[in-house]
């Protein structure tokens, strides 16, 4: 209140001094041992770090942080313990990049439930589900004292459905894949319209359609990959994210085989086209973002809706397939130029 500032933990306090100002006859040796903290660097307590810090987005630290080092602390006062422990500080950041802290009730089963939840408004992954400053978050502690209605029971159903959509840390290689899933999507729907306009004419013989959907789309996927390599090192979720789109390319490209060694008419098995499809994106949702169930869902309807209309199967799984991936290879594209 009286606008002076103080210093509540000095682990955190260094120098920033501009070398030019130091004074002249200092030796040159002293001056280099003055080592500022580099951008983008970890500072501070790995248990009690916010995600965003642990991951050193430094461009994304603010008030919201703060908050949830103080509900790490609160967390520790009501359990006796910080929210995440593990053998070293790498496992521990992992921790609080990809973990959820257990419940403080399994820890203490005398926590008052209210208080429970302040701690874990606190502690949630996305900033903006935490308290807006360290003030509302003092607000509704003492709210807690005063026996009233506390905000974090009130805002608790839109924060789990939040956390089940929310990005994980490894969202952000999307911005990699954000021009290339739109081309991707321009990909399926030629290849589907094509599909269609074949079965459309009567073409009864397998062997085109599976020359289109393993040349095809084999081809494409061949230029897509090159294409990933040349903007960069490919990291170990990226490669994680290609095997999965391998393995659905090869189970799409043995239903033809599977259709004719069962004497069944071609394209019959093709609604596992969406089965296959939102498969993928689940597995995506879980590793990348939650925004993802979206379009698993929809495939898992498309798959439905091939069924229920085979003459138009393929124009059906085309534009949804080609949506789910343009709108948000439309929207990571735009990330990153923003970005640059």
């Amino acid at each position: 209140d009286d606008g002076r500032v103080r210093v509540m933990d000095f682990g955190l306090a260094r120098v920033d001094v501009e070398r030019d100002v130091l004074d002249r006859r200092v030796d040159s040796r002293s001056v280099l041992s003055v080592e500022l903290t580099a951008v983008g660097s970890i500072m501070g307590t790995p248990a009690y770090m916010a995600p965003e810090q642990a991951a050193g987005d430094r461009g994304h630290v603010g008030p919201a942080s703060d908050v949830y080092s103080l509900g790490s602390v609160l967390y520790h006062m009501i359990t006796g313990r910080s929210p995440f422990q593990a053998a070293t500080p790498v496992d521990m950041v992992l921790l609080v990049l990809e973990q959820e802290p257990p419940l403080p009730r399994l820890l203490n089963p005398q926590v008052d439930r209210d208080l429970e939840m302040i701690a874990l408004r606190c502690l949630q992954k996305p900033p903006d589900l935490r308290y807006a400053s360290a003030g509302d978050l003092a607000d509704d502690l003492e709210a807690f004292l005063r026996d009233e209605p506390v905000m974090a029971r009130s805002g608790r159903l839109t924060h789990v459905v939040a956390r089940w959509f929310r990005e994980t840390h490894h969202a952000t290689v999307l911005e990699n894949w954000g021009l290339l899933w739109m081309w991707h999507s321009l990909a399926l729907l030629v290849i589907c319209s094509l599909t269609h306009v074949l079965y459309s004419i009567g073409q009864a013989a397998p062997i085109h359609y599976f020359l289109l959907w393993t040349a095809g789309l084999g081809a494409w996927a061949a230029v897509f990959w090159a294409l990933r390599r040349r903007m960069g090192p490919v990291t170990f979720v990226e490669r994680q994210i290609a095997h999965i789109w391998a393995a659905s390319m090869i189970s799409i490209a043995l239903l033809f085989p599977i259709e004719y060694i069962l004497g069944l008419p071609v394209l019959t098995l093709s609604p596992i086209l969406g089965l296959s499809s939102g498969m993928v994106f689940l597995i995506k949702a879980g590793m990348l973002s939650g925004s993802f169930y979206v379009q698993a869902v929809a495939l898992f309807a498309t798959a439905l809706a091939m069924a229920r209309w085979p003459e138009y199967a393929h124009l059906i799984f085309g534009l949804v397939a080609a949506a789910c991936f343009f709108f948000p290879g439309w929207k990571y594209y735009r990330q990153r130029l923003k970005s640059r």
